[in-house]
Parts: C-alpha cells; structure tokens; sequence
C-alpha cells in the first residue's frame, strides 16, 4: 500500500504532565468542586423552584429503577431513592419555609454528590501504559497475521498499522494549538469501533495525550471493560437519566475539566449515524459545556482559548451498518417496515471477527482532521488568533463583553451555540473524503431508484434483490457523471477526494465493489457467478448511499443521456 500516515512523536512524552493525568490527581477535590459548583448553578437557575426539580428526580429515578435495572446500578439504588422521597415528604415540603429550603438544599447535595461520584472516574498512568503496549502489540500482530491469511505470521513486522488509519488533515497545527490553549475534538459517528479507534490513533500516530470522553454506562457492565474505562480518563454517561439535576452534574463535570485545560472530546451527533449519513443536526448539550468554560476564564483573567477540532471518520464498512439503518427505517416506516435485526457488535468476538476481515482486506479507514476554530465558529491560525471571514483578527474575548464587562447571557450564548454547531456541520461536509465504495453505492441506489420511479423508498426497499440485475455501463456512467461533479466540488473546496476516485472508471467500480461491506455476508454490490452486477441487500446499499446524501449530488446525473444504456445488464469486471 502506497499511502502511510506520518507517526509523530508525542508531544507531551511525560504522562504526569498530561492535562487528563493532572485533573485525575486529586480525585475527592475535583467532586468536591463539581457538587459546589453543580448546587450553585442549580439553584441560580432554579431558585424557589428547587422542590419541583428534586420532586421530579426522584419520581423519574424511581421509573428508572423499576424499568430499567442494570447490573452496573449501585446496590442500594433503590434504597437511597426511597429515603429521599420519605425525607422531601416529611421535611422538604415543610410548611415552615426556613426548614423546608433547608431540607430541600441538603435534598440536593446528597443528589448531586451521588451524580458527581457516579460521573467522576480516574486515569492511572500505569494501567495506561498496559493498555497502550497491549493495544500496538495486539493491532501489529493481527494486522500481520490477517494481512496473510496466516497464522504464521503472528510475529511479522512487514505490515504497520499506519498503512491502514490513515491520517490526514491539520494535525501539527492542532499539536501547535495544545500547547496555546485547550483542544476539544468533535467528531463524527458512525461505529461503536470509533472511539477505540479515535484514542488509539491520537496516540499512536498523532502522538497526542489522552483526551477526556464520555463513555455509556452501559458499557460499564462488563467486568474488564469497567476496570480499563474506570481508570483511562473515561467519563461516565448515563443516557436514561435525563432528569435535570443529572444534567447538570454531567455538564458541570464537563466545563471544569476544561477550565482546567484538559483537551475533551464529544460527538456533537450525540448517537451512532443510524442513517449512513453525515450529521447535518447536533445535539449541542455538552457543546453549551465548552461555551461556558471559555466564559468563565475570560472571568477568571485567563486568555487560554478553547479550540474546537472536527475530525471526520471515513469507513468503507460500518461494523453494525445492517442494525442501524433497519433500526433507522424500522423508526421512520412506522407499519411500513419491520426490522428483525440485533445490535449484537458489543461482543469481544463479533468486534475481533471485525478486525480480522478489516486487516485481511487491503482496506483502510482515513481520520480527517478539519480546520480548527474558536467557540464561535471563526477560524484560527496556528498562533490560536481568530480571525474572521475576511481573515482580520478578532478578539473572542468581545463576544462575552457588555458595556465593557465580561458578562454570563445564556440567551446570546445560545446564538453562539447554533453558530458554533452549523459551522461544524458545514465542515463535517466539506472536510469529508469521499472513497470508491461511497460513489460506487451511491450512483448504484441512484439507478435503482430512477428504474422505479413510482416506488416509494419503502417499496424500494422491500423489492427482491436477487431479481435485479445492474447494468455495468450504465453504472460506469452514472459514475462518470458524478465523478466530473465530484471533481469540481472538489476544486470549490466543496468536498475531498481520495487519490482513488481519480482512478479511469473501471478501477473506480472494481476497487469501490472489493471494498464496499466487506465485513457483511449479504453484500450491497457483488459480481454474481454469473458475471453480473447485483445486490444482496438493497438497505445496506442505501445505506452506504446516504455518505454522499445532502450534497445534492443525485441532481447532477442526466437521466436523459443515459436512456439508452439500460438495457446493458452483464458486466465483466
């Protein structure tokens, strides 16, 4: 393989220097700060109201606790949930108002606390660097031994990782950026596999120090996930609590770890893609989080900037493609679709099946690091100066300034907050590279719906797929099409391109097909043993379709110039 990521060195050598490593030292005073911290915000924008919220809490952990038990929940869940509402019934809701705001207020700290307690983890440099030798010793014998289809050569050294994550865009200027200020990288999200995959190679390979990342409690139930993530830096996240004490707590967590300067990252997408496609709306909870910090250093007299650092994930093969988008449909199509398939890639051995077909198919998957910004969408250069759309600098100080003061305005921050996460859509889009399977699945669903132009996407869906029958030329024109589209979106700064999509058409099909769901057993686009372009499953298709959704790509292909190819139906490729 003739592409290979540059391996940096790392840019922090010494983990006790590391912001993650230095947030985690003193554990009990970081909770401490997070329950003073979560009670003042609490009770600054709830004030008398505090009783409701605490009332809703309970009820709603109650619920929690009857329709959705964990094994990671704490044995005496249901017990501390019982004494708090006996406690708010006989003293919180106190008609003598001096002892229920008391009652009310020690309510909410042993709420909070617990919250605090439950979201906090730890970084031990020790399990870390187990875990790193583990991981670059376990990925380089896999990749050498897949790569050959033998075992044999499980102590082979001819293939590097770096030959398959390949990395590219502005990563010195985000190495130069952490050591001006605090770096918070948003990606996108299209796999379970995409925060191993996202930790490994900013150490590995961009020689970056560990980030802060939340983490689903859920993944918390099993025994050696739970030791390894209680102890590299991972947050705990808890998505069936949506009361908003716990909220708060998440977020108070969130802004003091990066008033603390320790980098962060978020998937501003808040969920796996279940579509296929790029997010185009976030949920920009933990966003509002980077918002607040960089607001409340400026209070502080700090100048230290918060950088914001999309990174885009592009896959050939998503690991549970097939459950997310029937998951999507079975959603979206109501009575119109029924879904019958399981999310099973939490499995040790469904991921370790993933990663031997992924480092025994000569595949790769590129981690695109996109132009750094402030906290309000303005670009920066690599001295961390903002600059605005005419590339005049720009004091981000000023965006938080009223008659001259710093002062805290959620309503303008929210403003800030849209701004921020439309300017990071635009660069999820312009910053993705498009690879032969994204066109190839693309410009094949685009044929199969102009055939029947009277099906709905459902009808689309539910035809029998081993019925039809592809025509190579018509594909390779349709290809041709969007490839010259492609190009000049490309030049507009609209889009990037892999070297492959320059291939001649032929290539672009036959490398785009090798590589289209190479993981699953009922192929999106395959040549049959008859020779001819066909589909096993016309949802996966779809869904390998949708990368190249929203860029209006399907208006570009001129029907009218490709009539008379539709009857072409056998390929040789």
């Amino acid at each position: 393989m003739s592409e290979k990521s540059k391996v940096y060195p790392h840019l922090i050598p010494e983990i006790n220097d590391w912001p993650i490593n230095k947030l985690h030292e003193e554990r009990e005073k970081l909770v401490d700060e997070i329950d003073e911290f979560t009670f003042n915000n609490l009770k600054e924008i709830h004030g008398d109201k505090i009783s409701d919220i605490i009332a809703k809490t309970i009820y709603l952990e109650r619920i929690r606790i009857k329709e959705e038990p964990w094994k990671v929940d704490p044995p005496n869940d249901r017990m501390l949930w019982k004494k708090l509402r006996k406690k708010l019934v006989v003293k919180g809701l106190n008609k003598e108002r001096g002892d229920s705001e008391k009652a009310n207020l020690e309510i909410l700290q042993t709420i909070v606390n617990r919250y605090s307690e439950e979201i906090v983890g730890t970084f031990r440099k020790g399990i870390f660097l187990f875990a790193r030798k583990f991981l670059r010793v376990f990925f380089s014998r896999l990749l050498n031994t897949a790569a050959g289809r033998n075992l044999n050569r499980i102590f082979g050294t001819k293939y590097d990782i770096a030959e398959r994550l390949l990395v590219n865009g502005e990563i010195e200027m985000v190495r130069k950026l952490m050591k001006k200020g605090t770096v918070v990288i948003v990606p996108t999200h299209f796999s379970n596999l995409d925060s191993i995959l996202i930790g490994y190679t900013m150490d590995r390979i961009c020689g970056l120090p560990s980030f802060s990342y939340g983490a689903g409690l859920n993944l918390y139930n099993t025994g050696y996930t739970a030791f390894f993530m209680n102890r590299l830096g991972a947050y705990r996240i808890d998505r069936r609590k949506k009361n908003p004490i716990y909220l708060q707590t998440l977020y108070s967590f969130s802004s003091l770890a990066i008033q603390k300067g320790t980098n962060s990252l978020f998937f501003p997408g808040g969920t796996r893609s279940r579509t296929g496609k790029l997010e185009t709306k976030l949920k920009l909870g933990m966003m509002s989080t980077v918002m607040d910090a960089q607001r409340i250093n400026f209070l502080k007299g700090k100048d230290e900037k918060v950088f914001i650092v999309p990174l885009i994930l592009g896959y050939h093969v998503v690991l549970e493609g097939k459950f997310l988008i029937e998951q999507h449909l079975k959603i979206t199509g109501k009575e119109q679709y029924i879904s019958q398939t399981k999310d099973q890639f939490h499995s040790f051995r469904k991921l370790m099946r993933f990663a031997w077909n992924f480092f025994s198919d000569p595949s790769e998957i590129n981690l695109t690091f996109g132009k750094p910004m402030d906290i309000v969408g303005n670009f920066v250069n690599e001295n961390g100066k903002s600059l605005d759309r005419f590339g005049n600098e720009v004091d981000v100080k000023e965006y938080f300034m009223a008659n001259g003061e710093i002062t805290k305005d959620l309503q303008r921050e929210s403003e800030y907050l849209r701004i921020l996460g439309d300017r990071i859509v635009d660069r999820f889009h312009k910053e993705n590279i498009v690879l032969t399977s994204h066109l190839v699945a693309f410009a094949a669903f685009n044929i199969l719906r102009n055939e029947f132009p009277k099906l709905d996407l459902y009808g689309l869906l539910r035809l029998p797929p081993d019925d039809y029958i592809f025509s190579k030329e018509l594909l390779k024109e349709v290809i041709h099409q969007l490839k010259g589209a492609l190009l000049d979106m490309s030049d507009q700064g609209k889009i990037k391109l892999s070297k492959q999509i320059h291939f001649e058409l032929d290539e672009i099909i036959k490398d785009g097909i090798s590589h289209l769901g190479v993981y699953h057993p009922e192929k999106p686009l395959l040549i049959n043993k008859q020779g001819h372009l066909s589909s096993k499953d016309f949802k996966l298709l779809y869904f390998y379709h949708n990368r190249l959704e929203n860029y209006g790509l399907d208006k570009m292909i001129d029907w009218t110039k490709l009539l008379s190819l539709k009857g072409q139906k056998t390929v040789e490729v």
